[in-house]
Parts: structure tokens; C-alpha cells; sequence
């Protein structure tokens, strides 16, 4: 309520006690239910009385005349009486507009505050729902990220987890039905996979490479044991599918260069994160863009009975290659070695030294000797430099152009490739059965076993043709070719 009003109100109540002597009631409610009467549509505050009215208007009744204060209360009381409302609507209009001027300065004044303080909290709200959303986007990124590897390491367990891994010293058979009296359909040996079809009375059912049968459960892992040893006996392969890779010290484009590896060579894969695969090279471990190469993982599968017999057929086959190549071989040299000590003696024969005769020419008699002639041939190398893709054993070649040459002065022709040379001549079973002659292959690599634990091999850039140890690094194969 306008206070205004109220001591306009005030002045005529208590006129008219004053003059009328009219006895009121001491709240608020009795002097509220008076007004309507007097056409005016007002109330006191909850909890006022008459008596607080008038203790405020008290001290403005005392300084008038009480004379005067008598007429303008009669004349107020009887201009309401009257029904005339001129006066107050005066005293209304003025107390209105001076009101909704208060009024509309202080709203404005509000709203101002209020525009200002709500554009403040929403740019806070503003700033902190891009901070939100741009952290959620992170959030959500890494989540999916996450989400993605654990997904991808989840179907690879999964798959492992269906795998049938022989776990036995030599092989394990496979058989046509569950039992001991099933036909032996092949063999599925130590550390070899199988995929998993069914179980029945202590028996597998699997299939593996082209065979399809039954084996002894006790003699395989499945299912989450199966998950570790795949891990261990899988082989992850990258073939390189472009002309010339380049092999970087880090996963990155900008990143120097550590070697080179041609196309169609096999490497052995050590791990592999957002498109970089790391490999194992001659020079060290690197990384390569998994955009030039195809990824595999190799494991042993079982061998059919055919296949078997095919196998055997075919390493006997290259056994009796490798012993006409050392026949063919061993011929050549001699003949070398007769040509040279018959000109030495010439020589000396003509210097007049004719009474001291000529050593024989040492004459190689067996696979062991000529595998010694090939490892000494090749020594007389050793300091040259190493070129990629280069065959030249003076000015300069690489691992596989290195043996290929050394080979070739023995009649025996070999591929420009250290992963093809993995299926040259016949498998020896690793370092503990090399023999000098035999070459040793490695992830991107190959070299000639020396003898003694030794290897000579082209080995970098850096270091060009040298002698090193033979088990300086994961050895893949070891094949002998006389």
C-alpha cells in the first residue's frame, strides 16, 4: 500500500474520531473493512493496527491547527459521503504518478540488475557448458577409444579362446573318431593349432590346416588357456607391399630413416598402435606405416598323413640337390685349387726353384669341407660395404645380394630375398645343428653360419660386410643347402 494513502486514510479516521467521537477496532481487519466504504480499494499490512496509525500521524496532527484540521476532515468525510470522489481521485492521480515514476525507476533499476546479473550467470553458464561439452567430447573420445581397444583385445581373446593348442613333446594324433581305434588322419604337433568344433568323451573335435578329426583333450589346451599360449606360439608377420619400404626410428613421417626393406620381404612384427607397426630390421627395431604392409598372424597347423609323406618326399628330394650341388660343387673347386697349385708350381719351376716340389692342392671330400670352402670364400669379403640391393661382393651388396653371390661361385643359384632364402635347401632345427655353409635367417635378414657360434653377413651401411655372432638376434630358420 501507498504510504501516502495511508495518511490521507489515517488523517480522515481519526477526523472522524475526532469529530464523531466513533469508536473503531484496534486491528488492522476493523479499520480495513471501513475503507470500502469510502470508496477506496485499500488494505494495511498484515500485523498494522490503529494504534500504530496513529502513533505515525501524531506528530503531523499536532502541528496543525486543530480548527483547520477539523474542516478538511469534515470536508474530506463529506465529500466521500456525498458519493463525490474528485478530491481523492486527485490525491490518487498525483500519489499514482508519483508513484509509477518511483516505481518505473526502480523496476528499471531491478530489471537492469537483473539483465546484468543474468547476462553474467548465463555467459558463466555459456562458458562453462563449451568447457563441458568440449570435455565430454574428450571424454567421449577417449571412452570410445578405449571402448575400441578393449573391443578389439576382447574378439582376439575370443578367437584364441576357440583355438585347440597341442601341448605335448612331439606331436599329438588325429584321429577319424574318439578313440584310441580311430584311424590316424595326421598329426598335430607341440605348440600347433587347431580351431574347435566339439567335445565328446575326452576327445576334441578340430580342424587344422586340411584335417578335420579327433584329439586327446589331455594333450591340448582350450578355451582360456588357450588364450596365453596363442599369444606365445602365434607369429605376427608384416609383408611389405611397396617397392622399397622405409623403416623409421619412430612412428612418425619426420621421423630419420633407419633402413630399407623391399617388397615382398617378411617381418616379424612386435607390436602395432594408430597405423605404425613396429618391426624388427638388420638395424634395429622401427617403425613402418601399416599402409604398405599386410598384417598375418602364422601359427602351425597340423600335417595330414599326405602331407606328411609330401614333406618328407620333398626334404629328401632337396637332400639329394644339396649333395649333387656339393658333388657339382666340390668337382669345381678341386679343380680350382689343382689349376692353381699346378700354375704355382709352374711359377716356381720357372724361377728356378725345381727341386722343391709344390704342396698338393687340398681337395674337398665331403659336404662338412665344402661347406668350410663356401665359409672361406666368403670371408675374403668381409670389410667391403654393404649396398642395398646391391650383388657385387667388392663394391658393395646386401644381406641376401651377399649370399646369393657367395653361393653362386659354387654353381648353386639362390633368390635376391632373405624371406625366400627360408625355403632354399632343407631345415637343419636351428643354431645347436648348423654346420658351416648353412645360412642362418633372421626378421629381414640372412647371413652364412661361420662355424663356432660365428655369422658372415652383410650386415648394414654402417658397418658393411662383417663377422658377428650368429645369435645376436632371433634366429627364424636355419636351411642347409649342400
Amino acid at each position: 500500500m501507498n504510504q501516502k494513502r495511508i495518511k490521507v486514510v489515517a488523517y480522515i479516521l481519526v477526523g472522524a474520531i475526532a469529530v464523531g467521537g466513533t469508536s473503531l477496532h484496534s486491528d488492522a481487519a476493523g479499520v480495513s473493512s471501513l475503507l470500502p466504504a469510502a470508496g477506496l480499494a485499500l488494505s494495511l499490512e498484515e500485523g498494522s493496527s490503529l494504534k500504530d496509525v496513529k502513533a505515525s500521524t501524531k506528530s503531523a496532527a499536532a502541528s496543525a491547527e486543530q480548527e483547520k484540521k477539523e474542516n478538511l476532515v469534515n470536508s474530506f468525510a463529506k465529500e466521500l459521503q456525498d458519493g463525490s470522489s474528485s478530491a481523492t481521485k486527485k490525491l490518487e492521480t498525483e500519489t499514482e504518478i508519483e508513484t509509477e515514476i518511483k516505481s518505473n525507476t526502480e523496476v528499471e533499476k531491478e530489471e537492469a540488475k537483473k539483465a546484468k546479473e543474468t547476462s553474467i550467470i548465463e555467459s558463466i553458464k555459456n562458458e562453462k557448458t563449451e568447457d563441458d561439452s568440449e570435455a565430454k567430447a574428450e571424454s567421449e573420445s577417449e571412452t570410445e577409444e578405449t571402448e575400441e581397444e578393449t573391443e578389439e583385445l576382447t574378439k582376439e581373446e575370443k578367437a584364441f579362446s576357440k583355438l585347440v593348442i597341442a601341448k605335448v613333446n612331439d606331436y599329438v594324433n588325429i584321429r577319424s573318431i574318439p578313440g584310441e581305434d580311430g584311424e590316424i588322419l595326421g598329426k598335430l604337433y607341440d605348440k600347433s593349432v587347431g580351431d574347435f568344433i566339439s567335445e565328446k568323451d575326452g576327445w576334441y573335435r578340430i580342424t587344422s590346416g586340411t584335417v578335420t578329426g579327433y584329439v586327446k583333450a589331455e594333450y591340448c589346451v582350450t578355451g582360456e588357456d588357450a588364450i596365453e599360449l596363442a599369444k606365445k606360439v602365434g607369429t605376427r608377420v608384416a609383408t611389405v607391399t611397396t617397392t622399397t619400404l622405409k623403416v623409421r626410428e619412430s612412428a612418425s613421417t619426420s621421423a630419420p630413416v633407419l633402413g630399407l626393406v623391399p617388397i615382398d620381404e617378411e617381418l616379424s612384427v612386435l607390436e602395432e598402435s594408430d597405423g605404425w607397426v613396429k618391426v624388427d630390421i638388420e638395424e634395429g627395431y622401427g617403425y613402418v606405416s601399416a599402409d604398405y604392409v599386410s598384417l598375418r598372424t602364422d601359427f602351425v597347423k597340423a600335417e595330414s598323413k599326405a602331407e606328411e609323406a609330401a614333406r618328407l618326399k620333398k626334404e629328401e628330394d632337396a637332400k639329394k640337390a644339396a649333395k649333387e650341388a656339393a658333388r657339382k660343387a666340390e668337382e669345381k673347386v678341386n679343380k680350382e685349387r689343382a689349376e692353381k697349385a699346378a700354375k704355382e708350381a709352374e711359377q716356381a719351376a720357372q724361377s728356378g726353384q725345381t727341386e722343391s716340389k709344390p704342396a698338393p692342392a687340398p681337395v674337398v671330400s665331403s659336404e662338412s669341407d665344402l661347406g668350410r670352402a663356401v665359409v672361406d670364400y666368403a670371408m675374403q669379403f668381409v670389410g667391403n660395404p654393404y649396398v642395398y640391393g646391391g650383388t657385387s661382393l667388392t663394391n658393395g651388396a646386401d644381406c641376401s645380394g651377399f649370399v646369393m653371390s657367395v653361393y653362386k661361385n659354387f654353381g648353386v643359384s639362390l633368390p635376391h630375398s632373405s624371406s625366400a632364402d627360408r625355403g632354399q635347401g632343407y631345415d637343419v632345427g636351428g643354431l645347436e645343428n648348423a654346420q658351416p655353409g648353412d645360412i642362418v635367417c633372421y626378421s629381414g635378414h640372412v647371413g652364412i653360419y661361420a662355424g663356432d657360434g660365428k655369422l658372415v653377413h652383410a650386415s648394414t651401411s654402417k658397418t658393411g660386410i662383417i663377422v658377428s655372432n650368429a645369435n645376436y638376434r632371433n634366429v627364424l630358420a636355419v636351411r642347409r643347402i649342400f
